[in-house]
């Protein structure tokens, strides 16, 4: 608030992380899931012994992260807690930097994106069944007959890579690739420029990773990925920042379906590209 001392806004911000550490413990401590009834207003200020205005400001913040999900007319609910926060923080926290280029901004994503998906796939080798690789199998054909059709496929892209690590039974895996495989997405729409490999290199190199899988040769799938995330990176170009923030379906995403007027936590980018 304009004009208020420095040190009442410290008090004020430290207030509002204590209720809001104590709504996300009585949701922990109450075993409360995603989409259960929070207590009301009411009983939060009794049960928390504060105002209703600091229920209120921290009910808005945990909204924000998605751990709380207010329907007005209806109450408070718990949230999904999913990644979309996340998102959103380092696709603003990489567009707003300027200490670095634009391909900097870009290759550091990507660099996150590839560690884990490098030191993942040698577990995958160990672990992924015959159905499983029967169904990257399935994908990776498509990708064969798009590549020589010449036509990019976005979505095929995603659904290998999202089918890649169902064997590991790790429900955060996806969670956090799909995370920065879209701030990756969205970054490069605003900062980089044409130049994907071409549809029919990035098939042969989807062929690459489950050929050596099929041989359980977990070093062979650690070098096909390295490949993989080199001719990316070898392609990335350069243009003006775009608007991305407020338009994602410029951005030339992977994710779920674009819109172009909703609030950036509220939405992700479309699929664009090969990842």
């Amino acid at each position: 608030m304009p004009g208020q001392p420095r040190n009442s806004r410290t008090s004020e911000g430290s207030r509002n992380s204590r209720i809001q550490r104590q709504v996300m413990q009585l949701i922990i401590d109450r075993g409360l899931r995603a989409g259960a009834l929070l207590p009301t207003e009411a009983e939060l200020m009794e049960d928390l012994g504060v105002s209703r205005n600091s229920v209120r400001e921290a009910l808005k913040a945990l909204q924000a992260l998605d751990i709380v999900e207010i329907r007005h007319g209806y109450g408070t609910y718990v949230g999904q807690a999913s990644l979309t926060p996340l998102v959103d923080g380092l696709t603003f926290r990489t567009l707003a930097r300027h200490d670095h280029g634009d391909s900097a901004a870009l290759a550091e994503i990507l660099q996150v994106r590839e560690v884990l998906e490098e030191g993942l796939i040698r577990r995958v080798a160990a672990t992924v069944t015959e159905a499983e690789l029967d169904r990257l199998e399935a994908v990776v054909v498509r990708m064969e007959a798009a590549g020589r059709a010449g036509r990019a496929f976005p979505a095929l892209d995603r659904e290998f890579h999202e089918l890649l690590y169902v064997c590991l039974g790790n429900a955060l895996v996806p969670q956090l690739l799909a995370a920065f495989w879209t701030v990756f997405r969205r970054v490069r729409g605003a900062r980089g420029g044409p130049g994907d490999p071409s549809p029919g290199l990035t098939a042969r190199r989807h062929r690459d990773i489950l050929t050596a899988l099929r041989a359980r040769d977990a070093e062979g799938a650690q070098r096909a990925m390295a490949v993989h995330f080199l001719g990316i990176d070898d392609h990335r170009g350069r243009r003006p920042q775009a608007a991305v923030l407020a338009s994602p379906a410029q951005a030339g995403s992977s994710g779920p379906s674009p819109t172009d007027d909703r609030p950036i936590r509220n939405r992700e980018a479309p699929p664009s590209g090969r990842g």
